[in-house]
């Protein structure tokens, strides 16, 4: 039997990327099965603070074995912007096309497209939190392309493609994606460490 891992995150689209590249390891739940009221709070200034945060606030309120994920767009000519900020760029409350939106305004007449995702994973397992993290170069195209994926994956353009990660199946974004590798860096630490007896 699979042990069981809680993903201590409410972003729905995130859940079904995780589970999906997780479920050979893990009985993957989400937060509905926690009862979960309020949203989880997300105050750190770096990504890896706020990965940790996370899985802090659902470890400790739950006593759950858990995995955090913090993600964020860095875009070269915005000075790393949005970043941290990624999901309230346009403020509050989170909303993905205000966002895109934003960013795309602020690119305007900018020559310099270059770009990275980063994702920050941090995983709870008996009293012990460890991190991984995983990115992707890429340009932000100048208008969206593609009806899959959320957030900013309509406009970015991963290298070695020609397609922007809107316009791949989920699969075939998880092959190369910034989740998808530092996805592979806790799967390595969990073969490498026995922390799951069924890897």
């Amino acid at each position: 039997m699979l042990p069981i891992l809680y993903l201590a995150t409410q972003n729905k689209h995130k859940v079904e990327e995780l589970r999906a590249l997780l479920e050979n390891h893990f009985t993957v739940r989400d937060l509905s099965s926690l009862a979960l009221t309020e949203e989880i709070p997300e105050t750190g200034a770096t990504l890896t603070e706020n990965s940790l945060q996370k899985a802090r606030y659902i470890a400790e309120k739950f006593q759950v074995s858990c995995l955090a994920d913090d993600s964020g767009l860095e875009v070269e000519a915005l000075g790393g912007e949005p970043g941290v900020y990624s999901a309230r760029y346009a403020g509050e409350p989170k909303d993905d096309q205000a966002n895109l939106q934003l960013l795309l305004h602020n690119l305007q007449g900018n020559t310099n497209r270059n770009a990275r995702f980063v994702t920050v994973l941090t995983y709870f397992d008996h009293s012990s939190y460890y991190s991984f993290e995983g990115e992707i170069q890429g340009t932000i195209v100048k208008s969206p392309r593609g009806t899959q994926g959320f957030g900013y994956d309509p406009v970015f353009q991963p290298e070695m493609e020609s397609r922007t990660f809107a316009e791949m199946t989920l699969a075939e974004k998880n092959k190369i994606a910034h989740r998808a590798r530092a996805l592979e860096k806790f799967k390595n630490f969990l073969d490498e460490t026995q922390k799951c007896a069924d890897v």
